[in-house]
């Protein structure tokens, strides 16, 4: 039963840093690029459709992480397996406190309603998701080092 578990968290979280990694690197910087209000409306659409199913992969990787850690408490990686929590909790936290303000506003614009500093807000959103999707990275490193 925990090889299943510690199968089943390495690939969800495996799978969740890569579509973080893929967003900010690959997907921000192809709606960046497309013309005109293009850009906007597509990280609008990306802020509803991802912001609806996120909140749930990043709880349940929490969650995934710390069932690991409690049903092998005495296993030779638990350090690892708790560091790699933490570091979920770290993302959600700073998810909840940095990321989800901004994307609730971003995914309500418009070419018409759009603030003036829209830009300025991806921007930042940017910065914090990069650093978001480093903590993550850490985290999934911490849980497949636990398996070794």
């Amino acid at each position: 039963m925990l090889n299943a578990l510690q199968v089943v968290t390495i690939v969800v979280v495996g799978v969740m840093v890569g579509v973080e990694f893929s967003v900010a690197f690959v997907m921000n910087r192809i709606f960046n690029a497309l013309p005109e209000d293009s850009g906007q409306l597509a990280r609008a659409h990306g802020g509803r459709m991802l912001g609806a199913v996120m909140p749930v992969w990043y709880i349940g990787s929490v969650v995934l992480a710390a069932l690991w850690a409690v049903a092998d408490r005495h296993g030779h990686g638990t350090g690892l397996v708790v560091t790699g929590a933490a570091l979920l909790i770290v993302s959600v936290i700073m998810s909840v406190l940095l990321l989800v303000p901004i994307n609730n506003r971003g995914k309500t614009w418009t070419p018409e309603n759009r603030p003036a500093d829209w830009k300025r807000q991806m921007e930042r959103w940017d910065r914090f998701h990069y650093l978001r999707v480093a903590v993550i990275i850490a985290a999934f490193a911490c849980l497949a080092a636990a398996l070794v």
